[in-house]
């Protein structure tokens, strides 16, 4: 069910003789956020990575043995003595729900208790973007494991909305005139943590509920076309693609043929109405509201840098 949160503290509430944390994903853009915020709330945190040698040194924190995925002892032992995983997602691939079920299987022979999974939003077996059908298996295969857990369904990245755009400031895809909620990376890994944070302390209100984290707003891509224009001083435009011209388009990239089908189902879901959803998700559970896309921008203008390379 979706469900409205409590208030949490955004992960700044110091934690002692807590249980132990096991954080995958660690190495990446939302899971090592997560570490960073654990480690200063002062929990007991492992951290797992397929290598351990990238993992970031932060107080507190413990590598655990190499670990894939897709390597059910490997994980088995990587997660033993751990009582909550973080599951962030796997790279998209076509393997990438049997990875995430062996994970799981191996969590719960681990004798884990419970799994806090970053989803996606409007997960679905028959949901438009490809990847987001990947997610409802995960959630499936974890509710029927008898784990406890809490699934966060996240929307796209803000970080992703100014890299649809090329060095000749045109935003393509098929997406129509439809609307996302993005979300930034930040705000995920603070909702994370206060539903990590909160069974360490015995609050048990996040169990079996599903969190729809979003931004506080969803536009369409034209709308998005021009917040870019506003934060780089240059006209960037917005091309909707057909579905034909999404794939050609696409074609010159070399890409995996399950690749491309991700990228371009992507805006179809935007058009279809699927990632529209706006939820007041992570005001509630990390404190403080959630980035707009016009804040994301004029905090990190590396996001745009290459649309100011251009001529």
């Amino acid at each position: 069910m979706n469900a409205t949160p409590p208030t949490g503290t955004g992960g700044t509430t110091a934690v002692t003789d807590a249980p132990i944390i096991a954080v995958t994903g660690a190495t990446g853009a939302v899971g090592g956020r997560v570490a960073q915020r654990l480690a200063r709330a002062g929990v007991p945190v492992r951290l797992l990575a397929r290598d351990p040698s990238r993992l970031p040194d932060l107080p507190g924190t413990v590598a655990a043995p190499p670990a894939a995925y897709g390597d059910a002892e490997a994980m088995r032992l990587a997660l033993a003595g751990a009582h909550t995983l973080l599951l962030v997602s796997a790279h998209e691939g076509p393997d990438r729900v049997r990875e995430h079920t062996t994970a799981v299987d191996a969590a719960v022979a681990a004798h884990v208790e419970r799994i806090v999974y970053v989803s996606f939003l409007g997960a679905a077996p028959d949901a438009t973007f490809m990847y987001a059908r990947d997610h409802w298996h995960t959630e499936a295969h974890i509710r029927v494991s008898g784990v406890r857990h809490t699934f966060l369904r996240d929307s796209l990245y803000l970080a992703g909305i100014p890299a649809m755009a090329g060095t000749d400031g045109v935003l393509r895809g098929p997406a129509g005139d439809g609307r996302v909620a993005a979300v930034a990376h930040e705000d995920i890994a603070d909702a994370a943590t206060t539903v990590l944070l909160a069974d360490t302390e015995g609050d048990t209100r996040h169990d079996g509920v599903t969190y729809d984290l979003t931004g506080p707003e969803a536009f369409t891509l034209a709308e998005a076309a021009e917040e870019l224009s506003r934060a780089t001083g240059r006209t960037v435009t917005y091309h909707p693609e057909t579905r034909e011209e999404a794939y050609a388009s696409r074609a010159q990239h070399g890409a995996e043929e399950w690749e491309v089908a991700g990228w371009v189902t992507s805006y179809e879901a935007i058009a279809a109405g699927e990632m529209a959803t706006v939820s007041d998700a992570v005001t509630r559970l990390a404190g403080r509201p959630a980035k707009t896309l016009a804040t994301y921008l004029s905090e990190n203008p590396d996001s745009y840098r290459h649309l100011l390379k251009a001529d």
